[in-house]
């Protein structure tokens, strides 16, 4: 449990990743909750099927983004470091995602005239924060300038978000 606390504090912009080492067991139990949660929250929005799917390519995404980045940046022992690090925090913006999910299912059914504003917001800013989040990891585990992580995380958005979701289009 101290472990999961020291990486939710990423979220926080609090620890820096490359201090953090996971054991086996705490990373594997991380992709099992980004793909189950992935799937909770892509089936409440689209086809399960297809959502499925879609969560399943984007992680392959989202390692092989990794896996390009460390070869690239002669880092690969950062591996399991950093694919863990952005898991843990996107699970904890999926799970706040799903929650939003949930607040916009009540907002409908109160009839509230603000429910697709209130949950459109909320996601907009889900993803900002995800993309800061991204970004403070890259900067910390990988010494990157503030620019760059920036890029860098908002073109692994792009990545492991964009792509999944225009092959599902195809």
């Amino acid at each position: 449990m101290k472990l999961l606390l020291k990486y939710l504090a990423l979220c926080f912009f609090v620890n820096n990743p490359a201090d953090l080492v996971p054991p086996a067991s705490f990373m594997w139990k991380n992709v099992i909750f980004y793909l189950v949660s992935g799937c909770i929250v892509e089936g409440l929005i689209a086809d399960p099927a297809d959502g499925s799917l879609e969560v399943f390519l984007r992680a392959i995404m989202a390692f092989s983004t990794v896996a390009t980045l460390l070869l690239v940046t002669k880092k690969w022992h950062y591996y399991n470091q950093l694919y863990t690090a952005i898991f843990v925090c996107e699970n904890f913006i999926m799970t706040l995602a799903t929650a939003t999910e949930g607040l916009y299912f009540w907002l409908v059914m109160a009839h509230n005239e603000n429910a697709e504003e209130i949950s459109i917001s909320l996601g907009f800013f889900l993803v900002g924060w995800y993309i800061a989040i991204v970004s403070y990891i890259f900067r910390q585990m990988l010494l990157f300038r503030m620019s760059v992580s920036i890029i860098t995380a908002f073109g692994y958005f792009i990545l492991t978000y964009g792509i999944p979701m225009m092959a599902m289009d195809i």
